[in-house]
Parts: structure tokens; sequence; C-alpha cells
């Protein structure tokens, strides 16, 4: 029997597989991906905000507008969102309106990462919340980033 963790990790990697995209597109490499209740991939995303000149094309908002295209419904009711790099509060905010039931996310983001900022979060009287579980397979996620950065060094 599968447990949570092996379908969190399952699904991570499918996220780090979109990581890798950005990577070779020279983009920052953070990857996303949205999956229904019955394990079905209903989008995906990775950071591309330089090749497309949109500072709001993070991985998370190009996963959240891939799937509201593929289920023609902006909400995301039900969604699991895997993202390999904790969401900063653009994303974060994006995941509240998109209305998605849970958060798992890879590794943490110490500049702006806004999961720690729960108690922040928590005072802006949300007319929705979800789950939040990382991180996840945090040394993989974490090292596309370092390689990525090391290399630009």
């Amino acid at each position: 029997m599968t447990t949570h963790s092996e379908t969190d990790a399952y699904f991570m990697k499918l996220a780090l597989e979109q990581a890798e995209l950005a990577f070779q597109a020279d983009e920052v490499p953070i990857g996303a991906i949205l999956v229904d209740e019955n394990g079905l991939v209903c989008g995906r995303g990775y950071n591309c905000p330089i090749s497309l000149n949109d500072p709001t094309a993070h991985a998370e908002i190009m996963a959240i507008r891939d799937a509201a295209h593929f289920l023609k419904n902006y909400r995301l009711t039900g969604l699991t969102l895997y993202v390999t790099l904790e969401p900063c509060i653009m994303c974060f905010g994006a995941m509240v309106h998109s209305r998605i039931s849970r958060l798992v996310f890879g590794t943490l983001d110490k500049r702006s990462g806004v999961t720690r900022r729960l108690s922040f979060v928590n005072e802006m009287n949300l007319n929705h919340s979800f789950s939040i579980d990382g991180p996840i397979l945090e040394r993989e996620c974490g090292s596309i980033l370092t390689e990525f950065f090391r290399n630009k060094r």
C-alpha cells in the first residue's frame, strides 16, 4: 500500500521534472504541478519570468493557469499543488484565490517563503484556507537550485 509520503514524493519528483525544464531554459529552476484526488495531473508549470518578460510567471502561477485552462474553471477545489520551493506571497495569494485544497513544497525559501509567516497570513482573515505540508525531498529540491546558482557565479 502506498503511504501519503510515498505519493507526495512521487508527485514532487514530477514537479522536479518541471524544475529541470526551467534549468534547461536558464530560468531559476522551480517546478510545480497540480494533482486531483484521483492522481490526475491537471496542471504543470515551471519558472519562466525571464523568457516571458512576465514577473508573475512563477512555477506555481503557470501550473495554476494550466490547471484552470485544463479544467475550464478558475476554482481548483480538491487539487494539491506540489512545488519544489516554498511559495512567495504572490503565489500564496494565487493559491487562495484558486481555492486549492493542499500545498506541498520541497525546500524552504529563507528569503521570501511565506509558510513560516503564517501568523501574518492568518491575520489577513482570508476567505479560503488549505493545508500545507513540507519540506519534502528537501535535498533534491534544494540541490537543483544550488547547482543553478553555482553555475551563474
